[in-house]
């Protein structure tokens, strides 16, 4: 009988020995294996399989889109959070990204070659929503990537713009076939909207295959229902791709707190990160390339012997404007009209009133009522930028004033640490005629087109976009960042929030 160590040694031998055998049979199989796809391969007999939808190793790539596009790409997964898609088939974020990245992108400030020339001289050739214009859209092309088409139209498309010119000059791809006419139910009635029931409203639209109806019964068979200032749910679960808009021109503080979630697969309002944006009035240059005025000099000073104006009558704002006003008014002389102040002009006289900021006032404040992000109203657009005036604003962020108005046409109260320095600085415009029709240079440049909400409704039920809803309504249009009582500065001196010293200002 063999010693205990030695038996121990040959067990350890043999199972070595077994281990190798199996290393080499398995090596010898791998390689049998390798060599004969590569035969099959180079025999061209099973051509390798790839995705469609994904480009080759040998594909021509743009690799210096992919910063351009990183910054875009994480704004929009951001903006997704509170957005519930609910059809997993459908087309992706990674493939709209894509897309994008693909297509011939440029931001709003950064337009396309082509869309540089000049069409001053040719009216005709302006787009068909300018006033003269007559140039349609052809129908949007489609990616040989995704089989999508390639347009811009939604939030998650271009997060940085408001996309209306982009929805006003899209047309589906398959147009020129006979499409599906689709139906459009204003659940709260056509008396606010100012439409008919019909298809009248999109007789001069691109896309016009749709029809407007307010009869709440034919809510099952609707393709898309709007609820315009106040919802009410119709009582009926939503059918397959059936879409529910809500429509807002107020802000947070003035509209409905809706207790409904998922609900809501688009919204139409004022702000910017609308599905369809409305805004109160959208400025477009007629040549991105020139913005500011080439002719002989001209002079919006002449005979304006006052300096400030301000029509007002809502006494109790929520952003404390006359509170900001009030010391405003220490620095600077400030016509104030409305009850107010001490001046009167009436609604029943309201043009003769503007008529004086065109002969009589170099400066108009142009204050909203509430401090709300992407909320400027007709105080900026008619009375201040339809005025020969300078507007002084407060409202909406600066960053959303200079997305939303022409280059250089207004001052922003943020933009100052104090009411005195800012009355400091319009004294400094007072005396410096140069400085002051500066701001003037985007007259005659552009114009305030209309945006047609109704076309841009039936071309965007007419795409094919992916189904989405809005998980938190309320979140989404009145969550923290939205609206502030007091100023966007979260800094030095001046707040509407608190109760500061009246030496602060002096």
């Amino acid at each position: 009988m063999l010693p205990r160590c030695l038996y121990l040694r040959r067990c350890f031998l043999y199972v070595i020995g077994f281990t190798c055998f199996i290393f080499i049979i398995s090596n010898f199989r791998h390689n049998i294996g390798h060599d004969t796809n590569s035969a099959s391969s180079s025999g061209k007999e099973r051509p390798a399989l790839k995705r469609p939808d994904l480009p080759s190793a040998n594909a021509n790539t743009q690799p210096t889109a992919a910063p351009r596009y990183a910054a875009l790409q994480k704004t929009v997964v951001q903006q997704s959070n509170s957005i519930l898609p609910v059809e997993e088939h459908e087309m992706t974020l990674a493939e709209i990204m894509e897309d994008i990245a693909t297509s011939d992108y440029q931001p709003r400030d950064q337009p396309k070659e082509a869309a540089k020339k000049s069409v001053a001289g040719d009216v005709s050739e302006r787009p068909w929503y300018m006033k003269g214009g007559s140039r349609l859209p052809a129908p949007a092309k489609v990616s040989r990537k995704t089989g999508r088409r390639v347009a811009r139209l939604w939030p998650q498309e271009e997060p940085a713009g408001d996309r209306v010119t982009n929805q006003l000059m899209f047309v589906p791809p398959d147009n020129r076939k006979k499409i599906a006419n689709k139906k459009i139910l204003l659940f709260n009635g056509l008396g606010t909207w100012g439409v008919k029931a019909g298809s009248e409203a999109f007789k001069n639209c691109p896309v016009d295959s749709c029809t407007i109806t307010s009869n709440r019964a034919e809510s099952m068979d609707a393709d898309a229902i709007f609820f315009k200032d106040h919802f009410v749910h119709p009582g009926h679960h939503k059918p397959h791709r059936q879409v529910w808009a809500l429509y807002f021109l107020e802000c947070p503080y003035h509209t409905q707190h809706i207790k409904y979630n998922d609900v809501f697969n688009w919204t139409a309002t004022y702000r910017r990160d609308s599905d369809i944006v409305a805004p109160y009035e959208r400025w477009e240059y007629h040549d991105w390339a020139v913005t500011e005025w080439q002719g002989p000099p001209r002079d919006f000073t002449l005979n304006k012997t006052h300096k400030v104006a301000w029509f007002v009558s809502n006494c109790a704002a929520r952003n404390n404007r006359l509170q900001y006003a009030q010391y405003f008014i220490k620095h600077i002389q400030v016509d104030i009209y409305g009850a107010c102040g001490r001046l009167n002009c009436p609604r029943s006289a309201a043009e003769k009133c503007f008529e004086m900021l065109d002969t009589k006032y170099k400066f108009y404040l142009a204050f909203e009522n509430s401090n709300c992000k992407d909320y400027i109203t007709e105080k900026f657009f008619v009375n201040g930028l339809g005025r020969n005036v300078l507007p002084i604003v407060m409202g909406a962020p600066p960053e959303d004033y200079e997305k939303s108005a022409p280059k250089h046409s207004y001052i922003h109260v943020d933009d100052f640490e104090s009411p005195k320095q800012l009355a400091e600085y319009l004294h400094k415009l007072d005396k410096d005629d140069d400085l002051y029709n500066s701001y003037f240079k985007w007259k005659g440049m552009g114009e305030f087109i209309n945006t047609h909400f109704f076309c841009r409704v039936c071309a965007m039920v007419h795409d094919d976009y992916p189904t989405k809803s809005y998980r938190d309504i309320n979140e989404w249009w009145r969550g923290a960042g939205v609206c502030t009582s007091g100023s966007w500065r979260k800094s030095k001196g001046w707040s509407h929030n608190n109760k500061v010293h009246e030496t602060v200002f002096q």
